[in-house]
């Protein structure tokens, strides 16, 4: 059986970080805040299982009473994002518990996701990767749709390829490592790149594919040991 865990945190951007080997790993940096358990769903009352993250604390000015009773149920002040995490052990869990990037550790595999950056309305050639046409020898035609269809059956199939609203949709990048946790900072790197823009809400889950997969764990160079050896020899010299 699988049993799922993960964690809501904010895209803070890009950088990379190297082994002691010297390979070079490009990493995204996901901040985590405390996370609460707002809502427990048993298949009992709900049909399934699951529970509810809420993260990212805001005044009760900016809420409403909704929210506000919600979430005093689990004896914490109004948050601004809440999701559900289906297929979890619900007895791991009790109302009002805080989760933290403890939750996960280097080397396991996870699926991320949130919602990509919002493109506008585009074209074919940028939303479908199609190609144009010929930019001149007297061609009129350039960068259009083209063709949208036979003779019969006299309209437009579904589904065809054509333009509008590029991006804004929830989209997940599968099986991804955690290459560090770092306590002291709330901070997780995740190897590669995630959806979506900086600052944005992202959700970090166990890997639905590899659900018991785990690496390694990358031995990293830490800038701040090596930092602290060159004062050490510098005050040995002096």
């Amino acid at each position: 059986m699988k049993v799922m865990k993960g964690i809501l945190g904010k895209k803070i951007g890009m950088t990379q970080v190297f082994t002691t080997n010297g390979k070079l790993i490009p990493v995204t940096v996901v901040e985590v805040e405390p996370n609460v358990v707002t809502q427990i769903k048993t298949v009992e009352t709900d049909g399934y299982d699951a529970i509810q993250l809420a993260t990212c604390t805001v005044r009760e000015k900016v809420s409403n009473k909704a929210k506000i009773g919600h979430t005093k149920k689990a004896n914490t002040e109004p948050k601004r994002f809440l999701r559900e995490i289906r297929g979890v052990n619900v007895n791991d869990y009790t109302l009002g518990q805080v989760i933290d990037v403890t939750t996960f550790t280097e080397g396991e595999i996870v699926d991320v996701s949130g919602i990509s950056k919002g493109k506008g309305f585009q074209g074919v050639i940028k939303r479908h990767n199609q190609s144009r046409g010929p930019m001149g020898h007297g061609s009129q035609y350039h960068r259009g749709v083209g063709s949208l269809g036979t003779l019969l059956p006299m309209h437009v199939l579904k589904g065809k390829k054509m333009p509008g609203q590029m991006g804004n949709v929830q989209r997940t990048v599968q099986n991804l490592e955690i290459v560090s946790v770092d306590t002291e900072n709330s901070v997780i790197l995740v190897k590669g790149n995630v959806p979506g823009p900086k600052k944005s809400l992202v959700m970090i889950r166990t890997a639905v594919k590899k659900p018991n997969a785990k690496n390694e764990a990358a031995d990293l160079v830490s800038y701040v040991e090596t930092a602290v050896e060159e004062v050490a020899e510098e005050t040995t010299e002096a």
